[in-house]
């Protein structure tokens, strides 16, 4: 599958989500439902996932977790904030590094409309 129709994909389940559930939940929330959406459309998608940080030589499990990781390509992080700030994105920038992945997902899902919520992100 071609990641734009992956990242196609997540945001089409992330829209359900949003319109079902509109803006105000946790952050938690939002996370079990888009997990629920991906699996019933049968895509990989692990949750809360470990990710470690490796400098130089040492392996470092800080407790850095991925919100989903879909397919093994594509970082998702979800949050439900006022308004998404420049370390929201450098965060999702730092998980791409560390994941080696190249396609994040920023969702924000307290807004009105979703479209206004979302931030795609290349590493």
């Amino acid at each position: 599958m071609e990641i734009n129709d992956l990242t196609q994909i997540i945001l089409n389940c992330s829209y359900k989500v949003h319109t079902a559930l509109g803006p105000g939940l946790l952050e938690s929330a939002y996370e079990e439902c888009l997990f629920y959406e991906l699996n019933l459309v049968g895509i990989a998608v692990e949750k809360q996932k470990a990710l470690p940080l490796i400098y130089k030589e040492v392996r470092l499990d800080s407790g850095y977790r991925l919100d989903l990781l879909v397919e093994n390509r594509v970082v998702v992080e979800i949050k439900s904030v006022e308004i998404l700030h420049d370390v929201h994105m450098a965060q999702v920038l730092t998980y791409l590094k560390l994941s080696n992945c190249k396609i994040g997902l920023l969702i924000n899902f307290n807004v009105k409309s979703l479209k206004y919520g979302i931030k795609r992100l290349i590493n």
